[in-house]
């Protein structure tokens, strides 16, 4: 079987388990998807959250990890986009503004299957655009799960700065984490390095490239999980025109 077969092979199945039934007693996968959104613009130069939504319902992840998203920005139509994907997918949402924008607010969101009990944004160091993680502390039967989103700079020095404020922050974890996002650098570079003591990085099966969508060169999107396993290698999905970025997906053990 060639290579990118076994790759479109290994993909359907993973999204194919969502299909089957929950047999009583056991308890499914986590799905945790994470997708830099370009403010809902596509390779094609449209807008279209419609397309956006399309796909994420498809993936049927449990929570969700958006990047670059607008609120009420004149240049995406004074749209809530957090608030509107949210309706359009069937998940609570919110949004933590990282910088006033166009009129409105620019920064991250976070959408969930589950109850949410509590969030907050961490603003991170750096000069320019502003740049934030959000933290969610989310409710899954009886569990809490600390679910959090970043979007680090495109400033080699600023990422690294921002990754070690980042591990202060997250280092009281519950027992179980995740984190996820766009974090502008490659496997094996300081920044990334900077979570391997506390952070396990989640593997992808090949091809692990994410940016640019239409043909990706770049593997800068990653998810770290502590005191949580995933089932599998984590899938970048093959969406090549709603965004600038290709959406991650991962299957996680539920917290303990």
């Amino acid at each position: 079987m060639l290579p990118g077969v076994k790759w479109i092979v290994r993909m359907i199945l993973a999204l194919a388990c969502v299909a089957a039934p929950v047999v009583a007693g056991e308890t499914r996968p986590l799905r945790v998807l994470t997708w830099n959104l370009q403010h809902g613009v596509g390779e094609d130069h449209k807008l279209d959250l419609q397309r956006i939504a399309s796909v994420i319902r498809d993936a049927k992840p449990d929570l969700v990890a958006l990047q670059e998203i607008d609120q009420n920005c004149r240049r995406s139509g004074k749209i809530d986009q957090a608030a509107e994907l949210a309706k359009l997918t069937g998940l609570t949402g919110i949004f933590g503004q990282a910088m006033d924008f166009d009129g409105g607010a620019y920064g991250q969101a976070i959408l969930s299957r589950y109850p949410i009990s509590s969030h907050k944004v961490h603003p991170l160091p750096g000069k320019g655009e502003p740049r934030i993680a959000i933290e969610a502390l989310v409710s899954i039967d009886g569990k809490q799960l600390r679910f959090i989103t970043a979007h680090l700079d495109l400033d080699a020095t600023q990422r690294l700065a921002q990754a070690q404020v980042l591990v202060k922050l997250t280092a009281a974890a519950t027992p179980a984490a995740i984190l996820c996002g766009d974090f502008n650098d490659t496997p094996g570079s300081p920044p990334l390095a900077v979570f391997s003591p506390d952070w396990t990085t989640v593997p992808k099966n090949d091809p692990p490239l994410t940016y640019p969508a239409h043909k990706p060169n770049q593997e800068i999107d990653h998810m770290f999980a502590k005191g949580i396993s995933p089932t599998e290698p984590l899938v970048v999905l093959p969406e090549a025109l709603a965004s600038d970025h290709r959406p991650l997906l991962a299957l996680f053990s539920p917290a303990k």
